[in-house]
């Protein structure tokens, strides 16, 4: 039963992986860059901003490593064998985006500590992107299969 669960949302489970690994690492980093940057700069706003940036030059090369290894089969052209990387896509990344610089500094606003604000932003954005990019993976059949 748990072999049959794996092999038919392996995909999903591999994904999902990805993104909660390159995540994680993002939220690390930004956790503490968030806090150092305050020391620096006392612009709430720009904190917020160049936070997700720092996170999003962890997350994006990290997932895009990640779903490659797990996927490298799925970008092969099968006519030429050659690599098709425009099968690739990074959708709705801006939903994360603008979720997170909004909670983060919201937080920040009312007072919380930019650590507490980066996490606390980080995690909702994640579960409410996770949810989103998974509903809209199963919409539009991202992990085709044969059987189904």
């Amino acid at each position: 039963m748990e072999k049959k669960f794996y092999n038919k949302y392996k995909n999903y489970i591999l994904f999902n992986k990805n993104i909660i690994i390159a995540g994680t690492a993002a939220l690390i980093v930004g956790t503490f860059f968030t806090q150092f940057y305050a020391q620096q700069n006392k612009n709430n706003f720009l904190n917020s901003i160049v936070t997700l940036s720092v996170e999003y030059a962890v997350y994006l090369p990290l997932f895009g490593l990640f779903y490659y290894l797990d996927n490298k089969g799925r970008y092969v052209d099968p006519l030429s064998g050659k690599k098709n990387y425009t099968n690739i896509k990074n959708d709705i990344i801006i939903i994360f985006s603008v979720l997170k610089v909004s909670i983060h500094f919201q937080l920040m606003q009312i007072s919380f500590e930019p650590y507490q604000a980066s996490m606390i932003g980080s995690f909702t954005a994640w579960f409410i992107f996770l949810v989103i990019i998974n509903f809209g993976a199963k919409i539009v059949k991202l992990f085709k299969t044969s059987d189904t």
